[in-house]
C-alpha cells in the first residue's frame, strides 16, 4: 500500500484497472448498487469508520488550532502558523513511515488500533490544564505534532483496506463513499466541537496538586476514538485482493490475510455480475481459487 500515492502513481494504477476491464468487457456497476453491495460487505463499515474518525479529528484539530495553541501559552501568529504547519507535516509523514510499514506487512488491525491508542493519548494535551503545572506550551506542541504522526495515516491505511476488503469492486466508488462519509460527519461534527470547547470540566478539586481542567472538545475527540477502537477491534473479515495477488513464497500462510474466513464469507454473499445484476449463486473469483488451491497443494 502507497500511503501517499503520487498522482502519476494513482492515474498509472487506474489506468492500469481500466484498460484490464475494458479488455475483459467488464462494466461497472451503478454506484448506488456498489454502495450497496459494500455495506453488505464484512469488513467494509470498520475500514469506513476508521477512516472517517481519523479525517475528523485532523479537520477539528486543524479548525481549532489557533484556540488550542493560545491556550497552551502560544500567543504568537508566527509561532501558532508554524504550529500548524509541523502538524500536517507530520500527517505527512506518518502516513510515509506507517502506511508504508502496513504495505510490506498487512497488519491493518494490529496498526489501526495502534494508532488509535496512541491518538487518544496524544489529544488530551490539547485541552488539558494542570494548574499547579500551568501552561506548557513545549509539551502541546509535542503532543500536537505526535497526534498528528499518529491519527494521519489512519486515512490512507483504511482506504487500502477497503478496497482490499471489497475487491474486486470499483475501487473509484469506494474511496468515494469514504470521503463523502468523512466529509459529512465532519461538517456535522464541527459545530458540535465548537460548543464543546466552551466548557471545561474540573478534575480533583478537592485536591490541590491534582487539580486540573479539561476541555468538552478533547472529551468528544476522545470519545469517537474510543468508539471507533470498540468497532474495529472485531476486524476479521479476508483481505481479499492481498489473496489474489499472493504467490509462492508463504505470503499466502500470513495470518493477517485471514483466508480462513473466506470460505465463510463467500458462501453468505451474493455476488454482483459484471452486467450490474445481482447473481444469487455464490461465485469465487478465479484469483482466489487459484490462491487457495496453492495452499491445499501444500
Amino acid at each position: 500500500m502507497h500511503a501517499v500515492p503520487s498522482p502519476t502513481e494513482h492515474s498509472s494504477f487506474q489506468k492500469s484497472s481500466a484498460i484490464q476491464k475494458l479488455i475483459s468487457g467488464e462494466k461497472e456497476p451503478p454506484f448506488i448498487e456498489s454502495v450497496q453491495k459494500f455495506f453488505s460487505t464484512p469488513g467494509f463499515t470498520k475500514a469506513l469508520a476508521a477512516f472517517i474518525c481519523s479525517i475528523s479529528i485532523t479537520n477539528v484539530v486543524g479548525a481549532f488550532i489557533e484556540e488550542v495553541m493560545e491556550r497552551g501559552g502560544i500567543t504568537s501568529q508566527f509561532g501558532i502558523d508554524l504550529a500548524g504547519a509541523g502538524f500536517e507535516l507530520c500527517i505527512l509523514l506518518g502516513g510515509i513511515v506507517i502506511g508504508g510499514y502496513v504495505d510490506r506487512s498487512k497488519k491493518y488491525k494490529t496498526t489501526t488500533l495502534a494508532c488509535l491508542a496512541a491518538t487518544l493519548f496524544l489529544a488530551i494535551p490539547l485541552g488539558f490544564t494542570d494548574h499547579a503545572m500551568g501552561q506548557e506550551p513545549y509539551l502541546l506542541v509535542a503532543s500536537l505534532l505526535g497526534l498528528g504522526f499518529a491519527v494521519g495515516p489512519v486515512q490512507p491505511i483504511n482506504a487500502e483496506l477497503a478496497v482490499d476488503v471489497t475487491y474486486p469492486g470499483d475501487e473509484t466508488a469506494v474511496e468515494s463513499v469514504q470521503q463523502i462519509g468523512g466529509n459529512l460527519f465532519s461538517a456535522l461534527l464541527l459545530p458540535v466541537a465548537e460548543l464543546a470547547s466552551k466548557e471545561d470540566f474540573q478534575m480533583f478539586v478537592q485536591v490541590k496538586v491534582l487539580e486540573s481542567d479539561i476541555r468538552g472538545d478533547v472529551i468528544l475527540l476522545g470519545f469517537i476514538t474510543l468508539v471507533t477502537m470498540f468497532y474495529f477491534s472485531s476486524f476479521d473479515s479476508p483481505l481479499r485482493r492481498t489473496i489474489a495477488d499472493c504467490g509462492d513464497d508463504g505470503t499466502c500462510l500470513a495470518p493477517e490475510l485471514n483466508m480462513d474466513q473466506m470460505s465463510v464469507i463467500d458462501t453468505s454473499l451474493t455476488i454482483m455480475d459484471a452486467t450490474g445484476g445481482v447473481a444469487t449463486t455464490p461465485t469465487m473469483s478465479p484469483e482466489t481459487k487459484a490462491a487457495l488451491q496453492k495452499l491445499t497443494k501444500k
